[in-house]
């Protein structure tokens, strides 16, 4: 991380200067009046909002949550490898990594060939493939993903916390809003009722320029803009339980998938701190509209399952540190935000839901959580770059453009892999049913679904068309910035080329030079760097404010072919050494070289074209946008233009 650019500080780097705001202290007894932003609920969806827009101090946002307080005990674990990449944008992935359970392989078993009521492993299989990410698929309670965006937020300039105990009452958006995009400052009313003992009863009014509901499945924001979660159900009650356990079953510290003859499935996930582990019992079908708790299931029946289904083996429950039964269904809505389709051309969104507000899964794929936090990753950047005049705001239609189809993406394969799960097994004497070798194909065929990588956008005002992606076949325009190792030019620091991209707003265009070296005057990315610098129709140039770093909208990374020690600094361009901050000091962490060593080198890696090089813009969420030849500068330009308001 960087840190000392206006002057040195002692302390924690990773706490910000307070802002302007927060020179009125936090006061969890009363809410601001007007806000930038108000975020209700604080599930992962709702601090993964806060904690992005807590990096703007101009920005100013609420986030409020009918609990009394932060959640102490989660129900979702499972933290893919794009949630990872995600968390080091936050900068907090390396004490996830040292408190995670990592998921290295997956084990599947089957009724045994010699005595089908007995279950025997049939196979074992690495759990993410080599190179699909930097991180590992990892567990870790829910609460804990919280603690960290919540030291985020306090961290943050304007020490963003929450307010606990309201209860939405209302949503009203101003009718002006509804005719153009010239709407009310502040167009939003949300009503609030305080619920925490000493101030019961007592009814709070915020006026909003937008408002974000991650407030779960019965979403109050998604009822007052009169959307509706429509899916079906499985028919299939299951069972859920953390359990501290003693046991012969050999796998228990791996996560396995258990299919036994006439008992059921089970779904085994080893939990973090070495002893804890969760295990998902499959128990009744249900009929046409019956609900599970019609049914008055037991812990104790739901132990006895898992103990019927893992015979042989003996499992022997000493806690249980929390436990449900649920019903499996996949429900989605049609759009997620308040702009009928209708009226997209008219007027920009104000009202946004997230997570499980506008899409729900089951949790066997492990998609709940991550999804949600992507959900408004998605959203985050785009309502500050409109909020700080860097966007127009028509962008904000491409929240719910991308994120329904994704989930809508998610569901379907969740939906089949559920469907898998719970069928009967295939035998000798029926031949209906699954082959439990059926269900170790299609988790590895659908590997980039669990591991959330899967994700492409389809092409928009802020994702282009492929044109050129020929200059960069293994970074896809509209799929995450696949990262891979690099040195650094200026320390011969070996680094991930992805960290680069922060949770801060900026947008990243990483020049991946071409076979000429960069000190000679032909050099393609050496004429990059001068338009970039010089050229009015430079996107650098037009979008910067006059008065900010030369880097605060637009961040520009060089990647040479030659290796680190053939490279001499005082000789690269001068653009990819800007100064900065109030001493102009340099910035010497612009420019990258290959990782040499092994079969790592990051123009074979992601085939990037070493004859002519390319550039690869990359939004603030992580995702490539464009791909295009490193002298296409009117193509870059326009790129830009397409979406971006001209600095001030």
């Amino acid at each position: 991380m960087q840190f000392h650019l206006n002057g040195f500080r002692t302390g924690n780097p990773e706490i910000a200067e307070p802002s302007e705001q927060d020179k009125t202290s936090f006061n969890p007894d009363s809410l601001a009046n007007e806000v930038d932003v108000l975020v209700i609920g604080c599930g992962p969806a709702g601090l993964t909002l806060a904690a992005q827009l807590a990096a703007f101090p101009d920005i100013k946002t609420q986030i409020v949550d009918q609990r009394p307080g932060p959640l102490l005990l989660g129900q979702a674990d499972g933290v893919a490898c794009r949630t990872m990449e995600m968390f080091e944008a936050f900068g907090f992935s390396e004490r996830v990594l040292k408190e995670a359970h990592w998921i290295n392989e997956t084990t599947f078993w089957k009724p045994d060939d010699t005595c089908e009521n007995k279950i025997a492993r049939h196979g074992r299989i690495q759990d993410v493939e080599d190179g699909l990410s930097e991180f590992p698929h990892v567990v870790l309670n829910q609460a804990r993903v919280h603690d960290f965006y919540l030291e985020v937020m306090r961290n943050s300039a304007n020490r963003l916390q929450p307010h606990y105990s309201r209860r939405l009452l209302g949503v009203h958006v101003d009718g002006a809003v509804c005719s153009a995009y010239a709407a009310p400052s502040h167009p939003v009313t949300v009503s609030l009722e305080r619920i925490d003992p000493a101030h019961q009863g007592q009814i709070e009014t915020v006026k909003a320029r937008y408002v974000v509901g991650c407030d779960g499945a019965r979403s109050a924001v998604r009822q007052f803009l009169g959307r509706v979660l429509r899916g079906d159900s499985a028919n299939q009650a299951w069972g859920v339980m953390d359990v501290l356990a003693v046991t012969n079953f050999p796998d228990i510290r791996m996560k396995a998938l258990i299919q036994s003859a006439h008992e059921g499935s089970i779904v085994l996930i080893p939990r973090e701190g070495g002893y804890l582990v969760r295990i998902y019992v499959e128990l009744d079908k249900l009929k046409e509209d019956e609900r599970v708790a019609g049914r008055n299931i037991t812990l104790d029946r739901l132990i006895a399952a898992a103990q019927r289904i893992l015979r042989p083996y003996t499992l022997e429950v000493k806690e249980v540190a929390w436990w449900s039964v649920y019903e499996i269904g996949q429900r989605l809505c049609d759009k997620f935000d308040d702009v009928p389709d209708a009226d997209v051309a008219h007027r920009p969104p104000h009202i946004f839901i997230a997570g499980d507000a506008c899409h729900t899964h089951s949790p066997k794929a492990g998609q709940g959580m991550n999804v949600s936090m992507q959900d408004t990753f998605n959203l985050g950047w785009k309502l500050a770059a409109v909020l700080l005049r860097r966007c127009a705001a028509k962008i904000l239609h491409t929240y719910s453009a991308e994120r329904q189809g994704i989930a809508k993406e998610l569901i379907d394969f969740d939906r089949e892999w559920v469907k898998m799960l719970s069928a009967p097994l295939k035998s000798s004497t029926d031949g209906e049913g699954v082959d439990p070798a059926e269900v170790q194909r299609y988790f590895v065929k659908h590997g980039h679904y669990t591991a959330g990588t899967a994700t492409k956008y389809k092409p928009s005002l802020i994702s282009a068309e492929p044109s050129h992606q020929h200059l960069a076949k293994g970074l896809v325009i509209g799929m995450r910035f696949h990262s891979a190792p690099v040195i650094r030019l200026a320390d011969a620091k070996p680094v991930r080329l992805g960290d680069a991209s922060k949770a801060d707003g900026r947008w990243r265009i990483f020049a991946f030079a071409d076979a000429q070296a960069p000190s000679a005057r032909t050099s393609r990315v050496r004429g990059l760097c001068e338009f970039f610098a010089d050229s009015p129709q430079s996107p650098v140039r037009r979008y910067t404010p006059a008065t900010a770093d030369i880097d605060a909208v637009i961040d520009v990374r060089a990647v040479f072919q030659q290796g680190h020690r053939e490279l001499n600094i005082d000789a690269m361009p001068q653009f990819l050494l800007p100064t900065k901050g109030r001493y102009a000091l340099r910035d010497y962490e612009k420019m990258f070289c290959p990782d040499l060593k092994g079969n790592t080198d990051v123009f074979d890696l992601r085939e990037i074209d070493r004859e002519l090089g390319c550039v690869v813009v990359v939004r603030p969420d992580q995702y490539v946008a464009n791909v295009l030849p490193l002298d296409a500068y009117a193509d870059l330009s326009a790129f830009f233009a397409g979406f971006m308001l001209p600095a001030a």
